[in-house]
C-alpha cells in the first residue's frame, strides 16, 4: 500500500498537516468520498425514504436500501433483512437487551460477559441483570490480557441466557476468541452478542461462518459518519423480539385499541433515520474494500509492533495488555506521571492520543491505575507518527 497517497484521501490532514492522529480506537478520520456523498445526499436526494413516492424520495429510499445489501454483503448476512441501522453500538447493546434479553431473562438466570468489556457492553447487561433480579458473570482476564476460557466453560450452564464478548478491547487491543466463544455457547444453546466495533475494520467479518446470532458495530470506526451503527441479529431471532422504541415506518397498521407492526428490518427503526449517514457508509465500505482488510490489518499490526518495541526502550513506560492475540492499540502509563498530564503535552505537539479509563473503569480496577495513555493506529498512520510519539514522550519525562 502507498500509505503517503492513501492519507492523501482524508482532508482532514491538509488542513491540519502536523497532525499525528492516534485515536482511531474512538474514531477514525473521514476520507473525502465519505464527507462528498453525506454532501451529495443533500444537495441532490435530500427526503424521507419509505415514505414518498415523488422522484427524490424514491432516490433517497433506494440509496438507503443499497446500504443495508452493502453492509449484508461486507459481514455476509443471509438476508437484508438482518440488517438493522441504529445511531450507535452503544444503541444496538441497548436494542437486544431491551427487546431481547429483558423479555428472557428471570431470577435464576445469568448473562456472562467479560472483564474487559466496554461501558457500553457492560451496563446494559448489568441493568438487564439487576431489573429480573438475574446475576451478571464476569469473564476474568490475565494480567497480559488474555480471557480465562476455563472459566466461561464452567459457568456456562441451562440457565444462561446469553454471552456478551468484545472482539477486540478497545483498552489492552486483546483479539478474542469470538469463534471459541461462540461454539462453546451454542452447545449449551446459548445465543452471543459480538462487539465488533473494534474489529469491523481489520477483520474479515462473516456472520455465517461464525455463526453469531447478534453482532454490532458502528460506522465511525469504519471511516464512516457518526451516528450510525449495524446491529445484525439472525432472523429467527429478531422476528420474535417486540420493538421498544414506537412511533413512525415500524408500524403496519394503527387503531387506537391495537398496532401491529412492520415486519424486518423495519420494525426496529422507528422514526426518521440518519439517511445521509447511512448513504455515506456505502462510501465508507467501498474504501475499506478498495485498500483490503487484510492490507488494513497488516499494516496497522506492523506499526503496533513497531510502536511496542520503540515504547519499552522508554525508561519507566509500561504497557498495559501484552496479549500475543493483539491488534492496533497500546495502552501504557509512564510512572510517576498522571495519563493526563501525557496527554496535554503531546497535544501541545499536535499528537493525537486518549487518556484515561476508555469506557473500561473495571479494567483500570484490575490493574490498580486510574488510567492509561492510548495510542491507537489506522491506515493512514506511519513510521514517522511513532516517532514523534516517542519524541513527545521523552519530552513528557524531560518536563517531569
Amino acid at each position: 500500500m502507498d500509505i503517503r497517497q492513501i492519507k492523501k484521501e482524508f482532508p482532514i490532514f491538509e488542513h491540519h498537516p502536523d497532525l499525528v492522529y492516534l485515536d482511531n480506537a474512538s474514531t477514525t478520520q473521514k476520507p473525502r468520498s465519505v464527507i462528498e456523498a453525506e454532501r451529495f445526499f443533500y444537495e441532490n436526494q435530500n427526503a424521507n425514504v419509505h415514505r414518498g413516492i415523488y422522484g427524490l424520495a424514491a432516490a433517497a429510499t433506494q440509496a438507503y436500501e443499497k446500504t443495508r445489501e452493502k453492509v449484508r454483503s461486507f459481514i455476509n448476512a443471509k438476508t437484508a433483512k438482518e440488517i438493522i441501522f441504529t445511531s450507535g453500538t452503544t444503541a444496538a447493546v441497548n436494542l437486544v437487551a431491551q427487546c431481547y434479553a429483558l423479555e428472557r431473562v428471570g431470577e435464576d438466570d445469568n448473562i456472562i460477559i467479560s472483564a474487559m468489556e466496554h461501558h457500553s457492553n457492560l451496563i446494559p447487561w448489568q441493568q438487564v441483570c439487576l431489573k429480573r433480579g438475574a446475576t451478571l458473570r464476569v469473564i476474568p482476564f490475565d494480567t497480559e490480557g488474555v480471557l480465562d476460557m476455563h472459566f466461561l466453560k464452567e459457568k456456562l450452564d441451562k440457565n444462561t441466557r446469553l454471552v456478551a464478548v468484545t472482539h477486540i478491547s478497545n483498552t489492552l487491543g486483546t483479539i478474542n476468541p469470538i469463534e471459541e466463544i461462540i461454539a462453546l455457547a451454542h452447545k449449551k444453546g446459548v445465543p452471543v452478542f459480538i462487539d465488533a466495533a473494534q474489529s469491523i475494520t481489520t477483520q474479515m467479518i462473516d456472520v455465517q461462518a461464525l455463526d453469531a446470532d447478534f453482532l454490532a458495530f458502528s460506522g465511525h470506526k469504519l471511516f464512516g459518519p457518526t451516528g450510525v451503527s449495524v446491529l445484525y441479529g439472525k432472523e429467527a431471532l429478531l422476528n420474535s423480539m417486540t420493538p421498544y422504541q414506537y412511533g413512525g415506518e415500524m408500524i403496519r397498521d394503527v387503531t387506537f385499541e391495537k398496532t401491529t407492526f412492520a415486519g424486518l428490518p423495519q420494525k426496529f427503526e422507528a422514526g426518521t433515520p440518519n439517511i445521509a449517514g447511512v448513504i455515506a457508509l456505502t462510501a465508507a465500505i467501498d474504501f475499506v474494500e478498495s485498500v483490503g482488510r487484510h492490507n488494513i490489518a497488516h499494516h496497522v499490526t506492523q506499526l503496533m509492533q513497531e510502536a511496542t518495541e520503540q515504547l519499552l526502550g522508554i525508561n519507566g513506560l509500561e504497557i498495559i495488555g501484552t496479549a500475543k492475540a493483539k491488534t492496533g492499540i497500546i495502552s501504557f502509563i509512564l510512572r510517576g506521571v498522571h495519563p493526563h498530564d501525557v496527554a496535554t503535552i503531546l497535544a501541545e505537539n499536535d499528537i493525537a492520543i486518549r487518556a484515561g479509563h476508555h469506557c473500561t473503569q473495571p479494567i483500570m480496577d484490575f490493574y490498580d491505575i486510574p488510567g492509561t495513555v492510548r495510542a491507537s493506529f489506522s491506515v493512514y498512520n506511519t513510521a514517522e507518527d511513532i516517532e514523534k510519539l516517542v519524541a513527545g514522550l521523552l519530552s513528557v519525562k524531560r518536563f517531569f
